[in-house]
């Protein structure tokens, strides 16, 4: 049966989610959410989440929420991407963990104040507090790839897919790969990975 992902395109956390789908090699396809124009809101989509955000993935009788559990869901169905150990296994939660908190949180919010709110209701005082945080957020994950191929392991996990979540958009947020010569030659070889797409291409997107 083929996985449904309710998605969009210009959702990191769902490309989290879409990538792992993708490089795992999982029959899958996605299906869009008008996000922008409210759907995620209607009674229907609660139904399926009541959190009322995406990704939401549908498999059969399985419906998930939350990025890192879709993530962990289909290293559990394909046996791939996940730590070879159990000590791998909490490493990659660790990331997971990091991630959700310090790293995408904060680039989807200032992805999102600064390139989807109208110009004149950015709020500069927040975009630049952020602009801090992501800088920190940057410089670990930098620091924790020196002299490394991959977050956890010898071999790609979940783990990358789901810190690289939001660093192929070429929306500006504050983030140049160019600054962190570690990050880029990472998301180099996640993008060189069987079946890696870029997020615009992966999924739909808002029309315009």
């Amino acid at each position: 049966m083929t996985i449904k992902l309710h998605c969009f395109g210009e959702s990191g956390h769902s490309y989290k989610a879409a990538l792992t789908l993708a490089v795992a090699g999982a029959d899958w396809e996605p299906v869009f959410v008008d996000f922008f124009h409210g759907a995620n809101r209607s009674d229907d989509y609660r139904a399926m989440n009541v959190m009322a955000e995406a990704p939401v993935m549908v498999d059969g009788d399985v419906t998930l929420s939350q990025s890192g559990v879709i993530q962990h869901y289909i290293v559990e169905k394909t046996g791939k991407l996940g730590g070879k150990t159990k000590a791998d296994e909490r490493e990659v939660l660790r990331w997971i963990l990091w991630d959700n908190h310090k790293l995408s949180s904060q680039a989807g919010m200032q992805r999102f104040l600064m390139n989807f709110l109208p110009e004149d209701k950015r709020p500069a005082e927040v975009i630049a507090f952020t602009a801090g945080r992501l800088k920190a957020a940057f410089q670990t994950l930098n620091t924790a790839l020196e002299g490394r191929d991959w977050l956890v392991g010898d071999a790609a996990t979940i783990a990358d897919l789901t810190c690289c979540g939001y660093l192929y958009y070429p929306e500006p947020f504050g983030f140049d790969r160019a600054d962190y010569p570690n990050i880029d030659k990472w998301l180099t070889r996640i993008s060189d990975l069987p079946n890696w797409q870029h997020p615009y291409d992966l999924m739909p997107r808002k029309a315009g």
